[in-house]
């Protein structure tokens, strides 16, 4: 089963380049964030045209986060327990396997109450996991997480220490994912640097200079991915005109391991 994440940055502006990709590469589970779409206006019978079933939740201009599936859906669930910030996560059920699809917030600066809400989000989805699952069920966690985990993950990591998407708060939270069983799937099959998900806009010439940040992930829970087969990033959308500033990252898992 082939696994991926895209933070297409408005889903409209990127859906060429969405559907070309998908035809290209074929994944059987796709997630998706900061689609900035409102329900009504989805591109819903677009994915359904090209056999995908699709769940999703958004609002104009901001935030937004759908899962697309070959497989029909078992359920979904949108937003944490009480409904509440649906168009940042979604969980849904398909051929057997969770997956929640997270866009957690940007954090804007480590001296703002953004940033503290950032923490106390991810402190909230910890919760959320470990109030309604275990390690040992089959989870797949997928999205852009906004935090690159390790030095290998940004370009400087030097410079960058203590920037938001790489603090040390940020590392002490994801920690505790990986002591609850998370297990990032890129890192167990791929070690060094300049492997990177994103790169800004506003930096000229980025992805050429190799001033990236590997933010977007898919994390399994150990029982997933101990059938992990192999990991990669594929940087080609992000080199197309009129690019999402992020580019997919994709996860391999043989189900039947």
């Amino acid at each position: 089963m082939k696994i991926a994440s895209f933070n297409v940055n408005s889903l409209r502006a990127r859906l060429r380049i969405l559907l070309d990709w998908m035809e290209k590469e074929s994944p059987d589970i796709l997630c998706l964030q900061e689609t900035k779409v409102s329900d009504e206006d989805f591109p819903r019978k677009e994915f359904l045209k090209t056999g995908f079933n699709v769940v999703f939740r958004g609002e104009k201009t901001f935030n937004g986060v759908a899962i697309l599936s070959k497989m029909p859906f078992e359920g979904a669930v949108y937003g944490f327990e009480d409904g509440s910030e649906a168009s940042r996560l979604i969980t849904a059920r398909a051929n057997g396997l969770t997956v929640v699809n997270t866009y957690v917030p940007q954090g804007f600066h480590p001296l703002s109450e953004r940033f503290r809400e950032k923490l106390d989000w991810l402190q909230r989805l910890y919760y959320y996991f470990s109030e309604n699952f275990n390690p040992d069920m089959p989870i797949i966690w997928a999205g852009d997480f906004n935090i690159a985990p390790e030095p290998e993950d940004v370009y400087d990591p030097i410079l960058l220490k203590g920037h938001v998407g790489f603090h040390p708060d940020e590392h002490a939270i994801l920690q505790r994912f990986r002591e609850w069983g998370f297990v990032d799937l890129f890192r167990l099959h791929n070690r060094g640097g300049s492997q990177y998900t994103f790169w800004d806009y506003t930096t000229k010439n980025a992805v050429k200079k190799g001033l990236g940040w590997r933010i977007d992930h898919i994390w399994a829970s150990s029982k997933i991915a101990k059938k992990s087969v192999r990991s990669w990033i594929d940087i080609n959308p992000r080199l197309l005109q009129r690019p999402s500033d992020h580019t997919p990252i994709i996860a391999e898992v043989d189900l039947t391991r």
